[in-house]
């Protein structure tokens, strides 16, 4: 009898690692099982991409990142993931004892305080010196402690959340940049339940941020974890993929798109696909790595309600430029390895981080590495110009607010077209409706639905490996057994 046929369409972290732990299960339970990955691109690994840029009498290259540069210690996820492929040798901290992170305040780069947590302050003597919110502001965050708990459960936006707990100005200064800056989303539309579900639970059992969040690190007990609140790879986070795409025992069909999905039905009893190449292929189960519109796509033939669902889930679009600096050129007073940049201070930029003082080993010693975030929500047309026009808005800006001048000695452009997703209010409710009409075999994972970061992604593909393992030995126990 022939093995189960999975194929799954997408070969980003979270098709790959569905793979992965599809393959560990497999393993486990001495079963058979032949999976095929389907992707659109030439290489497999999506957003997640790294280039080594040689520059003159450099003695090593440049570690440039085009998408993630790193993944939360906070979800332990993604860390797993590279321990079981070998990689706890590569793992890097930031280095937060010498850097810190700054806010953008009346144009000048202003350090965040010691002790925030997501937005909550919890070193009352540092946020008390900063100037970064005013005496006003820093009152009205403080009625925190006494302001009452949210007494339902629906879900609300972030913006509706901070304002409510914290106020306007905690909300503009570090929630919206700092929060909703890591979705790139507004944070008027954004889901609290869907990206900060903490602060909920925070807010429930103690009855306010502040002290909820004291409580939280008083309590935390000493571990092994690394302190640093983020982790990344020596050589780039690529490392990850390359490491992971060779040990699949999968088939990897890349350069070519599903074109045409087909549900089993009476006539067939198995899930059919056609590439744009013309091959057919077959499968008892399906998963949707890709973007919620491209399943959309595939699933209009047949079922449009369930495609209107999934085209409800908006996208934005985003991009970064990375240049190279001699190290004397970046001076005091830009002491941090990123800033951070309110919507109310008008500029034409998101964020900046310096990539060589966040990690070592990204640049030469006598070289910094800087990378300015663009577009989103924020700023929608940075995307429409060109290369050359948007070097020049970068380099106004870095001048504006740093008095950097020098030329670069080299600059790189990534951009990501509709590729970040926005969880809006009602993300979680709306998602579950669209899980639920899911035929059976059939599943949607990825970056589009439970989580954007590298450790969500692969949370989900563990998720997903679990219960497409368990379906194929409800439905054809006899398929799994080995030959």
């Amino acid at each position: 009898m022939e093995h189960p046929q999975v194929i799954i369409v997408g070969g980003g972290i979270a098709g790959l690692s569905t793979a992965w732990y599809l393959q560990q299960q497999a393993q486990v339970a001495g079963r058979q099982l032949d999976i095929t990955i389907v992707e659109s691109h030439q290489q497999v690994g999506g957003k997640v991409t790294t280039d080594y840029i040689d520059l003159p009498d450099a003695a090593t290259p440049l570690v440039v990142e085009g998408g993630p540069d790193s993944f939360i210690t906070q979800k332990p996820w993604a860390m797993q993931l590279c321990q079981e492929l070998g990689l706890e040798g590569q793992f890097m901290s930031t280095q937060p004892a010498r850097y810190k992170v700054l806010v953008l305040h009346k144009g000048r780069p202003v350090p965040l305080p010691d002790g925030i947590v997501l937005v909550v302050p919890t070193d009352w003597r540092a946020f008390l010196r900063s100037p970064l919110i005013s005496w006003p502001g820093k009152l009205r965050m403080a009625l925190d402690l006494v302001l009452p708990r949210r007494r339902d459960d629906s879900d609300e936006s972030l913006a509706a959340f901070i304002k409510r707990r914290l106020g306007a100005e905690a909300l503009d200064k570090i929630a919206e940049p700092l929060m909703a800056g890591i979705y790139n989303a507004e944070s008027a539309r954004q889901s609290l339940l869907a990206t900060f579900p903490r602060l909920r639970v925070v807010e429930e059992q103690y009855g306010s941020l502040i002290r909820g969040m004291r409580m939280v690190r008083t309590k935390a007990a000493p571990t092994n974890q690394p302190t640093s609140p983020f982790i990344s790879l020596r050589g780039g986070m690529r490392t990850l993929i390359d490491a992971l795409a060779p040990r699949l025992s999968a088939t990897i069909i890349t350069g070519r798109s599903v074109v045409a999905l087909q549900p089993p039905g009476p006539a067939q009893p198995r899930y059919q696909l056609a590439l744009d190449s013309g091959q057919q292929l077959q499968a008892d189960a399906v998963v949707l790595a890709a973007p919620s519109s491209v399943a959309a796509q595939l699933i209009q033939p047949w079922d449009a309600d369930l495609a209107l669902g999934l085209r409800q889930i908006r996208y934005v679009s985003t991009g970064t430029v990375s240049l190279a600096f001699p190290r004397s050129a970046l001076q005091v007073p830009w002491d941090g390895y990123g800033l951070i940049i309110p919507t109310s201070e008008r500029r034409q930029i998101n964020a900046v981080t310096v990539s060589s003082r966040k990690f070592a080993h990204r640049a030469p010693d006598d070289i910094a590495l800087v990378r300015v975030f663009f577009g989103g929500s924020r700023h929608p047309e940075m995307m429409a110009h060109d290369d050359a026009a948007l070097l020049e808005i970068v380099r106004a800006e870095l001048r504006s607010i740093f008095g950097l001048s020098a030329d670069p000695l080299w600059h790189g452009i990534y951009r990501w077209h509709n590729a970040n997703p926005q969880y809006d209010v009602g993300h979680l409710s709306r998602l579950e409706r669209l899980e639920r009409a899911c035929p059976p075999g059939l599943w949607l994972c990825g970056s589009s639905y439970r989580g954007v970061g590298l450790p969500d992604c692969i949370h989900q593909a563990q998720q997903t490996a679990a219960t497409l393992f368990a379906f194929l030995q409800q439905a054809q126990p006899a398929a799994l057994e080995r030959a």
